[in-house]
C-alpha cells in the first residue's frame, strides 16, 4: 500500500509498518560481502536509511538496497561528504514519502504529475547511476538495470547483487524475511 502524499501530511513512523518490500544492508570488508536486514522504518525514510547504514559501522564499503512496496528501488550509500543516492523511479515522489526524501536531498523537484495519470507516465531514474562503480558496477551496466522495467524491484536488485558478486549472501537474508 503506497502512502499518500500531500502538500500537508507526511507518513508517520507507524504508517512504515504498512509499507510493504525490505531494506538491506551490504557490506564490504577486507574482501568479502556481508548482508543484513534493515528494519521497515527504512522504506518510509531517508533519514532512518542513512542512520541505519551509519550505525554499521565498516571500515570498508556501506550501502543499502530498498525495494519499497514492489515499485521502486533506492540504493543509499552514506559517506563522510554526503550521502550518494540512486533512486530507480523519480515519479514515485508523487506517492511516497521516501522517493519524495530522495529527490529533495538531490535538489530534484517532486514531478508534476496528477497521481491518477501516474500509470501512463514512463518512469526515469534520479540521483548518482555511479554510486557503485567503484565497487565494480559501472554506470552503463546500472543504467541498464535500472532501465529494465518489465523487471520487479526486487529481481533489479538481484541483478546489482549477482553483478557486484554477493548474490548468494543477498538471497540469504531475503530468504529470512517474513514476505
Amino acid at each position: 500500500m503506497a502512502a499518500q502524499r500531500s502538500t500537508t501530511d507526511r507518513v508517520s513512523p507507524e504508517e512504515f509498518d504498512d509499507l510493504e518490500g525490505f531494506g538491506v544492508a551490504v557490506v564490504r570488508e577486507d574482501g568479502k560481502w556481508r548482508c543484513s536486514a534493515l528494519t521497515n522504518a527504512v522504506l518510509g525514510s531517508l533519514r532512518a536509511a542513512e542512520t541505519e547504514l551509519r550505525e554499521l559501522r565498516s571500515s570498508g564499503a556501506v550501502f543499502g538496497l530498498l525495494d519499497v512496496d514492489d515499485e521502486f528501488f533506492v540504493v543509499v550509500r552514506p559517506a563522510p561528504s554526503g550521502t550518494r543516492l540512486l533512486l530507480s523511479d523519480a515519479t514515485a515522489a508523487v506517492d511516497y514519502d521516501i522517493a519524495a526524501d530522495v529527490l529533495e536531498a538531490l535538489n530534484v523537484d517532486i514531478p508534476d504529475i496528477d497521481p491518477d495519470d501516474l500509470d501512463d507516465v514512463e518512469p526515469w531514474e534520479e540521483g548518482d547511476l555511479g554510486v557503485l562503480s567503484d565497487l565494480g558496477l559501472p554506470v552503463p551496466v546500472l543504467s541498464l538495470i535500472v532501465a529494465e522495467a518489465d523487471l520487479y524491484p526486487d529481481e533489479q536488485l538481484g541483478m546489482i547483487a549477482q553483478r557486484l558478486g554477493f548474490a548468494n549472501e543477498f538471497s540469504a537474508v531475503l530468504d529470512k524475511l517474513p514476505r
